[in-house]
Parts: C-alpha cells; structure tokens; sequence
C-alpha cells in the first residue's frame, strides 16, 4: 500500500535513476565553472553537455567489478563521452559530488513535504472553525476534567503544524549547501571560485568550511524535523484512536463500504489507519537516532554514515509523505459526533462543575482549603455512590449558606466555558 502510492512521486525522488542525474547535474556544473575560468574548451563543454549520460545497469555492472559507485558511474559517464571524459571530475573528490547531490534530493524532498504540511494545515483549520463551539469534555489523565470544544482540540493540532512548517524551513535553509572543496575540504586541486560558480548554478550555497564531507548535524537536523512532523501525527492519530473506543466513540476514523474491521467479529470498526500511523512513526524516530550516530566520524571523513543514509533518507523521506497523506485523508473524512461529546458532558452527573462550584464559594469568602473540602467532599459521594453533583451541591447545608439555588445553578452551565474559545482563535488565526 505504501509502496503503490509513494514510487510515482516521493519514491521517484529517492530512486537509483534520479540519484545518479543529480550527481551528473552536479558534474556538468563543475565543468561549465572550469570552462568559465577558462579550463575547459569550450568544445570540449558542448560536447560534454551535449553527450553525457549514464546507465544504471551500466553502473550496476561496473561497481561489481570496481566495487565504487562513483567510478563506477564516471566510468558509465565516460563511456559516453569518449576523450572529454578527462575534464569530468576534474579535482573533485567523490563527496564533492555525493554530498551536494544529496543536498539537493533533500531539498527537493523538502518541498514535497512542505507542501503535504500546507494541505493538511488547511484541512485542520477548516475543522477547527467548523467544531468552533462544539462543546466536548476535555480530559487530563484520561479522566474527565472540565468542557472544551472540539475546534479548539483541532485548533492545538493546527499550531504544531505551524511549528513543524518553521522547523522545515530552518532545516531547508542549513541543508540548502553543498561543497565543492576537494579530498579533505582545502580546495588542493581546485579554485574555489568553481565551488562558488557551480553551487550557484544548483541553488546551493557552498559550506562555510567543510571536511571531505558536509558535517552530519545538518543531516540530522532534518531527520529530527521528520521525527517531530510524523511524532505530531501519531499524536493526533492516538487521540483519535482514544475517541473512537467504544465506551467514548466521539469520533471514528473513515469506514469505507465494503470494508471490514476482524475476520472473527463483523461489528468490529477498529482504527487501523490511525494505527497504522502510530506504527510506521517509530520508524522514522528511530531514524534519527541513525542520524545523530552519523554525525561523529573518523577525522576528516569516515563511510560509516554513508550505508546507513542510503537507507535512513529514503525511508523516512517516503514514510513521513504517506502518513501525512494518510492523516489529511482521515480528518477530511472522519465521522465526527456532536450528540455523543455532549452525552459524554453529562456522563459525570455534573462533576466536571466542580471548580466553577469551589470558586464561587471562594468569591463569598470562604478560604480555598475550606470551599475545596466541601466540593469535594459532595464530589466523593457522587463518585462512590453514583449520585447526581448537582443535587448533593444543592442539598447541602454548609454549601448553601453561602450560594442561593440561582447562584449554583449558573455553575452548571456550559456557556462559560465556550466565551474565550473566540479570543483563542483569534489569537492563533490572526
């Protein structure tokens, strides 16, 4: 299922074929820096960006042999371009070009998820304003506490993802580099005027200073951003997960006709999506680690990190564009309801009043530690004996000394709770 709806798109970006064009469009951007400095024939140019090509089964052969991907793929460049193969790579150390192509399949993939964000932004703020005064309980510990709305749950949502879209931008700005500086970093055998020419040509910046590699923080940085991004979605596919439970069931996940929920129990409707979330999330948390372990190399460079990132960056790249799709599908598409959140309200028999109770005590003049001992007191008994808090509030005696049956009455309402969800709003959508 994954596979089927990432190839044509995230997966193409992370494949074999795309990763060798961007290390041929590294190349050829090293020769037009040469030829502009005057090093390069400008026959020899033409010709070497008229001709130059690869193959991937070419390269997969060679590489058996040579056992070096990069002269592997030079050697399939070479092939092509007969003599003016001698001005490719001229200089260059094999991460000058790994590393700045890399850099740019990450920005690319960047963009991609950028845009994922936006879409589901979009979905989220248009749930929020539509629950906007839906009343539903909020919970803390998973015990009913006091009203809230449900666009103001979905409203929580929505900030994160604002903070996941500045998170990416920071990432895409420190991994917007590349180096072009040769075996260990000191441009040996080359002008670092190239560097500058060809990075400028790829949208690149080039490293302030660099080793034979870029160092891995900024790596790591954006696999730390895909962590939190698909940690954020696991968050909200939990809660979802949390309401649709039979005994809450405030929401579900969509159930689509013809689908069935156990081979064993046809009633069953469970929320394998939102699971499914939770579960491919570890995965990319679990790729950050792998990225932080790449960050400490041997000297100047070490390959430790580079089998491991073959696997870490498409992974999580691919991963973190299907959940996001996979999570804007659910909340457009979910059965969200009312009638059950404001059941919910009442399952506690009035309980959940019981601050708006105490702090109208206080405001007569009684002490915190005395109101609080009261209400709680009547609170315990309607927990233990299953009784109704509104009518133990207005039948007892030390409670309405103090509070007329208009004033607790007006305790238990919900408008209060609903009165600063706009100025919440506001503040957030402004």
């Amino acid at each position: 299922m994954i596979e089927r709806y990432t190839l044509p798109e995230m997966g193409a970006i992370w494949s074999e074929e795309n990763k060798y064009r961007k290390w041929l469009e590294v190349e050829l951007a090293v020769c037009q820096a040469w030829a502009r400095l005057g090093k390069i024939p400008r026959k020899s140019l033409e010709n070497i960006r008229k001709k130059a090509a690869f193959s991937v089964d070419r390269i997969e052969e060679i590489e058996k042999v040579v056992k070096h991907d990069v002269i592997a793929f030079l050697t399939s460049v070479a092939e092509h371009l007969g003599q003016d193969s001698r001005f490719v790579h001229m200089g260059l150390t094999s991460y000058d070009v790994v590393d700045t192509a890399l850099s740019l399949l990450i920005v690319e993939s960047l963009d991609r998820v950028e845009k994922r964000l936006l879409g589901l932004k979009k979905i989220l703020k248009k749930m929020a304003l539509k629950y906007k005064k839906t009343p539903c309980i909020g919970r803390t510990h998973g015990v009913h506490a006091e009203p809230i709305t449900f666009g103001f749950k979905i409203l929580v949502w929505y900030e994160e993802i604002n903070r996941h879209l500045k998170r990416l931008q920071a990432a895409r700005e420190n991994i917007s580099v590349g180096r072009i500086a040769g075996s260990v970093g000191t441009y040996i055998h080359l002008d670092p005027r190239v560097e500058k020419y060809a990075l400028k040509s790829l949208g690149l910046k080039p490293a302030p200073v660099s080793t034979q590699v870029l160092q891995r923080d900024r790596h790591a940085e954006v696999m730390s951003c895909l962590a939190l991004i698909v940690t954020s979605l696991e968050k909200f596919a939990l809660e979802i997960r949390h309401l649709q439970k039979t005994e809450v069931l405030e929401v579900e996940e969509p159930f689509t006709r013809g689908q069935k929920g156990s081979s064993a129990m046809p009633h069953k409707r469970n929320p394998v999506r939102c699971e499914r979330v939770a579960g491919l999330a570890r995965i990319v948390r679990g790729n950050l680690q792998v990225a932080l372990e790449n960050i400490p190399l041997w000297h100047e460079r070490d390959i430790s990190h580079s089998s491991a990132e073959r696997v870490i960056f498409p992974d999580s790249f691919i991963l973190t564009d299907y959940l996001l799709k996979e999570m804007a599908e659910i909340i457009s598409n979910w059965h969200v309801y009312p009638a059950r959140m404001m059941q919910n309200i009442q399952a506690t028999r009035g309980l959940i009043f019981s601050q708006a109770v105490m702090l109208a005590l206080t405001r007569k003049g009684l002490s915190r530690e005395d109101a609080y001992r009261l209400v709680q007191g009547c609170s315990l008994k309607a927990w233990q004996e299953n009784l109704d808090f509104r009518e133990l509030i207005s039948s007892d005696p030390e409670i309405t000394r103090h509070l007329s049956p208009g004033e607790i009455d007006s305790c238990f309402g919900l408008e209060p709770y609903l009165q600063k969800i706009d100025f919440i709003f506001e503040r957030v959508l402004r």
